[in-house]
């Protein structure tokens, strides 16, 4: 089974999962233009750079500064662009770059030159190259916008309460009890990676929300911020919107950068390259918790699949940067997957990665989602690492209704809405010592496993002088 393009899957009452991808019956068109290709090139140094350490604000925000001088973080030759002598080099070559990533020292070029691979090859700054994107045959067609509702309304079924139907989900993590005190998300900022956020930009219900800017990371397909998706725009909201007595989500005073890292048209190891940038991007302006609801391991390309053994956070490119954002001081928060009725059964990447928090799901009676994806790591550690409702999880669609839906996407959220709530109440507090305080309220932390993780936490219940 193709895995999900945006983590999310719908459990059908035969509890069969579907892929969140394009359905088969979807119209579609011809690639435009010649076959092209995509390779990531691994650079040798960062030599003839016009950027220095002394100077980081010109490659960083003073917000990035500032969250790293708070937790005592060195800037480093990783936090350097990628040498603008090479990119130009590259292109002299007959390629396009389209991404780059300055932690792995990488850059993506596009071309529709078959030979363009070996001229690169023979560059002495360049140490390695692959193939990570070809046109497919096919697209599907672009589809208008959904029309929206005006008015986010509650039904009259669901019972009273300032929360409305994020009550529950928002009650088992004790976020009722932060919020109570005043720690609604407040002056942290939120970046929220993902495949799209249809009308995210129109639907009222996120009038209130504090949205601070926004940026596109696919390269094939530039523009489509908000209506390529409608993933993203539920997972926003389950943070975001905040309409009293209606829906709150678990972070509704916080600030929020929309990434757009995942091409829905092909699933190819080039979408690991796209979150890269994001992850990079949000950092550089000063983003405090990531929201991920996204993760890979089977791409089209059998031969591109990963497989269980190179779980060690360090293998792929999408673990190996995820691994990197607590040592940035940047808490990152990913679904573990959907895959446990599945053949795959395990975590997804990024979800391996070191130093993060992975999400999985459980039911409203607190049982594990039958859906949701198991650990360990293939190097031994326990995954997920705490749960969350996502067996349903109340949303707001990209129509502007309330509704419920199933998978990890919606958990992770939750549980970064969260720790933005509790990194306003303990503003000194590290990335690493977050986590490790969000770990230690888990209901299963005294026995962690790899269907449970450490279980639900209790943010109301953490106290930053433990």
């Amino acid at each position: 089974m193709k895995f999900l393009k945006a983590i999310f899957l719908l459990v059908l009452p035969m509890m069969m999962l579907m892929s969140a991808g394009t359905e088969s019956s979807a119209a579609k068109k011809k690639y435009p233009g010649k076959k092209t290709y995509m390779f990531r090139v691994q650079l040798r140094d960062k030599s003839g750079t016009p950027y220095s350490l002394a100077q980081p604000s010109v490659y960083l925000s003073q917000k990035a500064i500032d969250r790293r001088a708070r937790q005592h973080i060195a800037i480093d030759s990783t936090d350097l662009p990628v040498s603008t002598q090479y990119e130009k080099m590259l292109e002299r070559q007959g390629t396009n770059v389209v991404s780059k990533s300055k932690w792995n020292n990488t850059v993506v070029v596009m071309t529709t030159d078959t030979l363009a691979v070996n001229r690169l090859k023979l560059l002495p700054f360049v140490v390695g190259v692959r193939k990570v994107w070809t046109s497919p045959d096919s697209i599907t067609l672009e589809k208008p916008r959904p029309k929206y509702h005006k008015e986010l309304v509650l039904h009259d079924t669901v019972e009273a309460d300032m929360y409305g139907a994020s009550k529950e989900q928002l009650r088992m993590l004790g976020g009722q009890t932060l919020h109570s005190q005043g720690y609604r998300g407040k002056g942290i900022t939120i970046a929220v990676l993902d495949a799209g956020f249809t009308n995210a930009d129109l639907i009222p219900a996120f009038t209130n929300a504090n949205i601070v800017g926004f940026q596109d990371f696919v390269a094939t397909s530039k523009g489509k911020m908000f209506n390529s998706s409608t993933h993203g725009t539920q997972v926003l909201s389950t943070m975001a919107v905040n309409v009293p007595d209606v829906y709150v989500g678990t972070a509704p005073e916080a600030s929020y950068w929309l990434l757009r890292c995942e091409d829905q048209q092909s699933e190819q190891p080039v979408e690991e390259d796209y979150w890269a940038a994001a992850a990079e991007y949000a950092d550089s302006v000063g983003v405090d918790v990531i929201n991920s609801s996204l993760g890979f391991y089977e791409y089209d390309n059998p031969a591109d699949s990963y497989r269980y053994w190179q779980q060690d956070g360090k293998t792929a490119l999408i673990s190996r940067t995820a691994s990197m954002l607590a040592g940035k001081g940047i808490v990152h928060v990913n679904s573990c997957g959907n895959e446990g009725m599945a053949a795959w059964k395990k975590i997804s990447f990024p979800s391996d990665a070191t130093d993060i928090l992975s999400v999985g799901a459980v039911t409203p009676m607190r049982k594990n989602a039958s859906f949701c994806s198991l650990g360990p790591t293939a190097d031994g550690r326990v995954k997920p690492d705490v749960m969350a409702q996502g067996s349903p999880t109340m949303v707001v669609t990209e129509r502007g209704t309330i509704s419920s839906d199933m998978g990890t996407s919606f958990a992770s959220p939750l549980i970064a809405g969260m720790t933005a709530c509790l990194w306003q109440k303990y503003p000194q507090k590290t990335a690493l010592q977050l986590m490790d305080m969000i770990r230690r309220s888990g209901s299963n932390v005294a026995h962690p496993d790899n269907v449970y993780g450490y279980g639900i936490p209790d943010f109301g219940s953490i106290c930053g002088d433990e």
